[in-house]
């Protein structure tokens, strides 16, 4: 064995966690120099509100194959071809920007305790928990780390974002992902030009709307008047709400409809579950009768392959 070979398979031995990240590091980095204009495409088909097309949001990335907001269900997402990866926010005791959704490190990490409360040096020594709560070889990423990751290849709805902005803004500018994230709220219009500003020029906003509330129609008009939002993420609890049927109407060549399917109480029971029986009561129902064009789901490789065989989705 050549010299050169040896101390490889020494490294290989003695560091396989290392040399797994480097690799991952480095595969981010080839498919963006391959693949920046796919992000670019995505956003002009929101803005357009080209509707000839589904797109598919991966809800904390593919979380069922590799922990939740971690690099690696980022990188699967992405390399199943999905169009927007949600990711959650939190920021730590020293100020590093994190991927993880809740406030506690207990849930998902080996650790524990508030993550305000924490600095990123312990949060950087622990290992992220799969969805059955067994330690895997994953870290917890920085936000720096999932936008340089992303950047180029995929939209991404920055969850629990808006609390801090105007720092995050800043580290978008830094890795040029700026005109890639999605942020969503459930602030009026005037609300949401007072938080956001200038910000607006380069971040697609959506509202989220509850249509079971009384003011919903009434909300919707509001930002039609004030902001012509690209699109909406709109909820509602059962097909008794007429307002769904009629939004499909009414917006449909304005604004694109975002509905969720990662459980029954988001999108009138038609969610990954009932897909699972049957398409056409799930994914194949918000499209074709509620005209949904962004589905946010738990099973994006599910809803992918749906969507191509309909020859929705590329």
């Amino acid at each position: 064995m050549k010299q050169d070979e040896s101390k490889w398979v020494i490294l290989k031995v003695k560091y396989p966690l290392f040399l797994t990240i480097v690799a991952l590091c480095c595969e981010c980095f080839i498919f963006s120099l391959h693949a920046q204009t796919r992000a670019e495409t995505i956003r002009t088909r929101i803005v357009s509100t080209d509707t000839t097309a589904v797109l598919v949001a991966a809800h904390r990335g593919d979380w069922r194959g590799f922990p939740e907001n971690s690099l690696e269900a980022i990188e699967s997402a992405i390399q199943m071809g999905v169009d927007i990866v949600e990711i959650d926010v939190q920021r730590t005791k020293d100020g590093t920007f994190i991927l993880m959704h809740d406030p506690r490190l207990d849930r998902t990490t080996t650790g524990h305790g508030l993550i305000a409360d924490t600095t990123w040096e312990y949060i950087h020594s622990l290992y992220l928990l799969n969805g059955c709560a067994i330690r895997t070889r994953h870290r917890v990423p920085t936000l720096e780390e999932a936008l340089l990751c992303a950047k180029g290849r995929v939209l991404l709805n920055l969850d629990k974002a808006d609390r801090y902005f105007p720092e995050i803004y800043a580290l978008l500018q830094r890795t040029g992902t700026e005109r890639q994230v999605v942020m969503k709220g459930k602030g009026t219009a005037e609300e949401v030009r007072r938080q956001y500003g200038s910000f607006l020029n380069d971040v697609l906003y959506m509202p989220i709307v509850n249509l079971d509330s009384p003011t919903a129609e009434e909300d919707i008009y509001a930002f039609e008047q004030g902001m012509h939002p690209v699109a909406y993420e709109l909820l509602y609890r059962t097909d008794d709400n007429p307002l769904p049927f009629k939004l499909a109407k009414d917006m449909r060549g304005k604004t694109l409809l975002w509905y969720n399917t990662m459980w029954d109480t988001m999108a009138g029971a038609h969610d990954d579950d009932a897909s699972l029986r049957d398409h056409s009561q799930g994914y194949g129902y918000l499209i074709d009768t509620l005209h949904a064009r962004i589905i946010q789901t738990d099973r994006p490789q599910r809803l992918l392959d749906y969507l191509r065989e309909r020859q929705l989705h590329d």
